[in-house]
């Protein structure tokens, strides 16, 4: 499976970013505008390549890539079920953000809620909500648990995904910040009493094992933290059946 490299998060440059060789780097002139106006540019050019390339796997640096990653698929005539594995349910809008961290709202943004330049900008279709598949999703804030709540997508826990993974065409996205950060530092939003790394790897492989993942996609580690080295083999051990 060809490995594309998406060194950004939010729209800026992230260096020291860790990807598994070979892979193609995107790498294009953004314009000096807003971040989801870069971003619109951004994820548009790894649309391209996802149309391009038969099950892509994707090493980005924040998990707004899914609607690149989603509009890639779409472009080849795939509507896929997106399975999120996330400490996070990045299901917030500008009406329930508490910190305006675009970051936080990238699943909701998937599914046509809230701001929508990204989604625009790339011609991508919203996804259903009975198509996305938030797995764990443990630290949800105030306002976003109520719209998790009231969605409909379904919020399952790893054990769940496991034992029946969704019909179709799946795309598997996984924020590493779903490990318990004694296996997985250096996140930037790290969140206790997750999963081991070992049970997420685990789970990914057995979603792997249906033979119907058209996309895999990983969003990583901070590069500046400390604990990087470990971060970076502790994802690619969960990245390990796609490689």
């Amino acid at each position: 499976m060809p490995t594309i490299s998406v060194p950004f998060f939010i729209g800026e440059p992230m260096p020291g970013f860790e990807v598994p060789e070979p892979h193609t780097t995107l790498d294009p002139h953004l314009p000096g505008t807003r971040p989801t106006e870069r971003m619109a540019v951004l994820y548009d050019g790894l649309a391209t390549l996802v149309a391009e390339f038969p099950n892509p796997v994707v090493y980005a640096g924040d998990c707004l890539s899914i609607i690149g990653v989603t509009g890639g698929l779409q472009r080849r005539g795939i509507e896929p079920t997106v399975v999120f594995f996330d400490a996070h349910g990045d299901f917030h809008t500008w009406e329930t953000t508490p910190s305006g961290f675009l970051g936080g709202m990238p699943l909701a943004m998937l599914t046509g809620r809230g701001e929508q330049t990204i989604v625009d900008g790339i011609g991508m279709r919203p996804i259903d909500d009975d198509r996305v598949w938030l797995v764990d999703g443990r630290d949800l804030d105030p306002g976003e648990d109520d719209a998790v709540t009231a969605s409909g997508i379904h919020h399952v826990t790893i054990s769940q995904i496991t034992d029946n993974p969704p019909p179709g065409d799946l795309y598997v996205h996984v924020d590493v910040d779903i490990v318990d950060p004694a296996d997985m530092p250096a996140v930037n939003y790290p969140a206790p009493d997750g999963p081991s790394v070992a049970t997420v790897a685990d789970a990914v492989a057995s979603l792997h094992a249906t033979g119907r993942v058209a996309a895999f996609s990983i969003s990583s580690w901070n590069p500046a933290l400390e604990g990087a080295d470990v971060a970076a083999s502790a994802t690619r051990r969960i990245a390990s059946p796609f490689l």
